[in-house]
């Protein structure tokens, strides 16, 4: 009787579970889950500074959580690297409590998509599993009795929280793809800038953060396209030519009529000059007219005879 008790409880716990799991579709009701369960397994033993992975239920299989703690001091004065983020020197926290806590996720390639479909950013893929970065205050433990905990704000100081995507990514090789860091504001904002490096970003703040790239074009509404552009490119191709066609024309119209103006204007002249101009071979030249007075002569003049 008590084995079959047993086995009840656990199936509704597993159905419990299961259930919750499906029900969080929304980033924060993830977070706040991620920030229960690891506060929860920590201990006193945890050494400050130092990562350790936080294994989460099966139904949250994918998700990958490591945490640390820190003081607030030492962290504004060293900064820290945790996985693929980066927190310079100089950070602010605010509030600045005496220990904080940082949890680091990556939601992996299946719960990615609830920061993705969430966002509803049309016209670009997630080319990237999500990763964030939260802090928050640390007591003792997170039992009953101890405050809710919650969220420490970071800030970047003289230099930015960089993150590195490189071993997160599922682009592969292709260098055809510029990847743009994506990063998923609480009220709903998407925030997009380029890359400090490839496949290397740049924030300000905590949050969630992954890289996109513009979607392509479907094919079939390329292919359902090509015609209107071949048709446009054409008509388009076809008024240069004919308007060309027109300003040649026009302007062998306009050559031969002044060409045929001139010569006219030059007949005119020749014809109008005192001497006339006559082609000798191709050579014009003057020629006098014929009604000149010829020479008479007015008086018989014989010379005188030679006596002997």
């Amino acid at each position: 009787m008590g084995f079959f008790f047993f086995l009840f409880i656990l199936t509704i716990s597993s159905l419990t579970s299961s259930m919750a799991s499906h029900n969080l579709q929304s980033p924060h009701l993830l977070d706040l889950y991620i920030r229960d369960y690891t506060l929860k397994s920590l201990d006193n033993t945890v050494k400050t500074g130092t990562l350790h992975s936080v294994p989460l239920p099966e139904n949250f299989s994918g998700i990958d959580v490591d945490t640390a703690r820190f003081r607030c001091g030492s962290l504004r004065r060293y900064g820290a690297s945790v996985k693929e983020f980066h927190v310079g020197v100089g950070v602010s926290l605010n509030p600045c409590a005496e220990r904080i806590v940082i949890i680091r996720q990556n939601l992996g390639s299946n719960w990615s998509s609830i920061y993705f479909n969430n966002y509803r950013l049309t016209g670009y893929q997630l080319v990237s599993s999500i990763l964030g970065i939260l802090a928050y205050n640390s007591g003792n433990n997170s039992s009953s009795s101890s405050p809710v905990p919650f969220e420490v704000g970071i800030s970047a100081g003289e230099k930015p929280i960089t993150i590195d995507f490189r071993n997160s990514t599922r682009m592969g090789n292709d260098t055809r793809m510029r990847p743009i860091c994506a990063s998923f504001e609480r009220d709903g904002r998407v925030t997009l800038a380029k890359e400090i490096s490839p496949l290397i970003c740049s924030v300000l703040r905590q949050g969630h953060f992954g890289l996109v790239v513009e979607e392509p074009e479907p094919v079939e509404l390329r292919k359902k396209e090509r015609p209107w552009k071949v048709a446009i490119g054409s008509a388009i191709g076809a008024a240069i030519g004919a308007f060309l066609l027109g300003l040649l024309l026009v302007a062998m119209f306009v050559r031969v009529k002044k060409r045929t103006r001139m010569e006219e204007l030059e007949i005119r002249a020749y014809e109008e000059e005192a001497l006339q101009v006559s082609m000798v071979g191709h050579v014009r030249a003057p020629t006098a007219p014929g009604t000149r007075t010829m020479p008479s002569i007015e008086h018989e003049y014989l010379p005188p005879s030679r006596r002997r």
